[in-house]
């Protein structure tokens, strides 16, 4: 369904770009000289369809841009919780092997072969299927 949709607005765009790079094959001249425009130093010739959609690949790329380097504080953020929550589960995993060792035997309940939490394997309290 996913890949439908995409080829549903892909196609259509496509078509469209295509007619407007047909429609807007002619030359420009593109100056980037901003003191000579009668014979600037700095020009290129360029078909106009191909000027606006690197304009607006341009334009993209330099949103981009912005939004990951907007959004860094998240990335830190997320990226010392994640150390937090590592550095708890090594530590809550440190404190419950201390606490097994630390415990008598006669206070560990052994646990019968082929039974679960609840009773055998795959069951409940209830009897259900788990």
């Amino acid at each position: 369904m996913r890949k439908f949709l995409t080829a549903l607005i892909v196609i259509p765009l496509a078509l469209i770009l295509v007619d407007f790079a047909v429609a807007n094959h002619h030359l420009i001249t593109v100056s980037f000289d901003p003191f000579v425009s009668n014979d600037p130093s700095f020009s290129v010739a360029l078909p106009l369809f191909l000027l606006l959609i690197l304009v607006a690949a341009l334009g993209v790329i330099a949103g981009g841009c912005a939004v990951w380097f907007g959004q860094r504080r998240w990335r830190r953020a997320a990226r010392r919780h994640e150390a937090d929550a590592r550095a708890a589960r090594t530590e809550l995993a440190d404190l419950r092997a201390q606490a097994a060792a630390a415990r008598p035997e006669s206070q560990r309940l052994p646990v019968p072969s082929g039974m679960g939490l609840y009773g055998p394997a795959g069951r409940d309290k209830q009897r259900a299927t788990l």
